[in-house]
């Protein structure tokens, strides 16, 4: 079984406590997203995962813990979110060049295949053109050269709760957004780009989870749970299984999530996961 921690919050930055406890108590209760009532119990015993996956802006709170997992017997790796936002749509994240020391540190300790980029999500505005996303993106890019193999991109989605919200930013920020960026000639202009730029940087660059095919571009569809992964780093046969429960255009392998959304404190508007952050606080 794969562990995913999390999609549905930030377990490293806000709940590394907790799930610290659960690793000793050797499993975890997680509710129905659906049905707050139904609660399953998920075994946190390192003879029944074959790995963790852990998605988080920010994974410092969880770099003390990572000797105990070690010798617990665990194998993990990182999806780290790792953008340039105005702080209007990051309120909560730590400073860019704080973020990057982490994403460094964690790549020196692990190795590069453990510690995945994620450029996600991509949104266009006034204030975050393409040009913003082209220069922030080669930034980053060379800061991280030898420190990830591959980094994951992804458009936003303009749900109703994230169209609320954003909304509220054109109002009282100035902001104006772009959400038909998905058909715009722009969006494949700024892919090709962020291609050519992650070659510069031995980087392999995937889409997470989006309907049209960025093949031609040189970004194929990826997975962010990925059973390759396992495979190169602690050869791990896992045969391929897609997740029944993600989005048809997700491709990542099933896995068990143990997070539960409206918990993630980091206020970003553009959240999928967070209805309420009064509800998170």
């Amino acid at each position: 079984m794969i562990i995913s921690a999390s999609r549905r919050t930030d377990i490293p930055a806000f709940y590394s406590k907790w799930f610290m406890n659960r690793i000793r108590a050797g499993y975890c209760l997680v509710p129905n997203p659906l049905n707050m009532k139904q609660v399953s119990r998920v075994s946190l015993r390192p003879d029944d995962v074959a790995t963790i996956v852990f998605w988080s802006k920010d994974p410092a709170p969880l770099i003390p813990y990572l000797d105990e997992l070690d010798r617990r017997g665990f194998r993990y790796y990182f999806q780290f979110t790792l953008n340039d936002y105005p702080r209007a749509l990051e309120p909560q994240v730590p400073s860019l060049d704080t973020r990057l020391s982490t994403f460094l540190s964690l790549s020196q300790r692990l190795g590069p295949l453990r510690v995945v980029w994620r450029y996600d999500p991509i949104i266009i505005s006034n204030v975050t053109t393409s040009d913003y996303h082209t220069e922030r993106f080669s930034y980053i890019a060379k800061e991280l050269r030898n420190a990830t193999r591959r980094v994951m991109v992804s458009i936003v989605d303009f749900y109703r709760k994230t169209d609320r919200r954003l909304a509220q930013l054109e109002k009282e920020e100035g902001f104006s957004f772009d959400r038909h960026v998905s058909s715009s000639p722009a969006i494949t202009s700024l892919l090709k780009e962020f291609a050519v730029i992650a070659r510069k940087n031995d980087m392999e660059i995937f889409t997470c989870a989006e309907e049209k095919d960025y093949s031609d571009l040189g970004i194929p569809p990826g997975k962010c749970i990925d059973e390759g992964i396992l495979c190169r780093v602690w050869s791990l046969n896992l045969e391929y299984r897609k997740d029944p429960s993600q989005r048809d255009s997700c491709l990542c392998m099933i896995s068990k999530d143990i997070g539960i959304n409206d918990t993630c404190m980091h206020g970003c508007p553009y959240c999928y996961a967070t209805v309420n952050y009064a509800v998170a606080q």
